[in-house]
């Protein structure tokens, strides 16, 4: 694969986005994050598309890395880089379609954020994770803490910010953080199990679902929202192709509407 910006890449209801600087250990430079906004756009207003996989090209590295988070050269193009480069988990986190990060490598800094503004994390077996903004001497940006806090907890979170220090993908398997923590022979096919799964579910209550979970997670709990959403759903030809498909036992073809 030729190294350049994000790639996006659709077939039928997934769409892939794929990071491809592998001699740069996929670290994002300013020409990517616009390049991944401008993809995440093209995915919320393709309504073909229910879910997303977020991937790294590792080819020709000695230890693989999924994204060593923002390029370093840009902190002295632009201290005020780092609220840049918040913009891409926040628009990753508000995705219409669900999102897998496909983590097949290490990953430091900013990136770490990406992984965690992700739905599900399917990870490979003994790799690492660092966040190394105090040991830079930075505060890290609000969204990006407000994530740690969500997914780590508040005392996984200090350790991971206020020591800086490696963590290995086994020890936060223990704070629930991946779908699935697999050997690298099994990376892809469990990959593929979760994106089936996905994929196979009505469109409609899928993201809907995530979209109130999302809120309810970010303390934007609106009853009123939730029973509109729930109202529409009833009324929708995925509830009824649901219903029908379960009573006929065999597999729903949900239509998205």
């Amino acid at each position: 694969m030729i190294e350049g910006t994000p790639t996006l890449d659709i077939h039928g209801s997934l769409a892939t986005l794929t990071l491809r600087r592998p001699s740069l250990r996929n670290s994002l430079n300013d020409d990517d994050l616009n390049t991944l906004l401008a993809h995440f756009e093209a995915i919320n207003t393709n309504p073909a598309v229910h879910a997303v996989v977020l991937r790294a090209d590792t080819h020709g590295q000695k230890s693989p890395v999924f994204s060593a988070g923002y390029h370093v050269g840009g902190f002295n193009n632009d201290p005020m880089a780092p609220l840049f480069f918040e913009k891409i988990p926040e628009a990753l986190e508000r995705l219409r379609p669900v999102t897998v990060c496909a983590l097949n490598g290490s990953v430091y800094g900013g990136a770490t954020d990406v992984v965690l503004a992700c739905d599900f994390t399917v990870a490979q077996a003994n790799l690492h994770w660092r966040m190394p903004a105090c040991a830079l001497g930075l505060h890290y940006y609000p969204s990006g803490l407000r994530r740690y806090v969500s997914r780590f907890g508040l005392n996984a979170s200090k350790r991971a910010f206020l020591l800086g220090q490696s963590l290995r993908f086994e020890d936060l398997a223990k704070l629930d953080l991946f779908e699935a923590l697999v050997p690298a022979a099994d990376f892809e096919t469990a990959l593929q199990t979760l994106t089936d799964t996905l994929t196979s579910m009505s469109p409609l209550a899928l993201q809907a679902t995530k979209k109130s979970l999302n809120e309810i997670g970010a303390g934007l709990y609106c009853e009123p929202v939730l029973k509109e959403r729930s109202r529409q759903s009833v009324h929708s030809a995925d509830f009824a192709e649901g219903r029908a498909a379960f009573a006929e036992r065999r597999a729903p073809q949900f239509t998205g509407r």
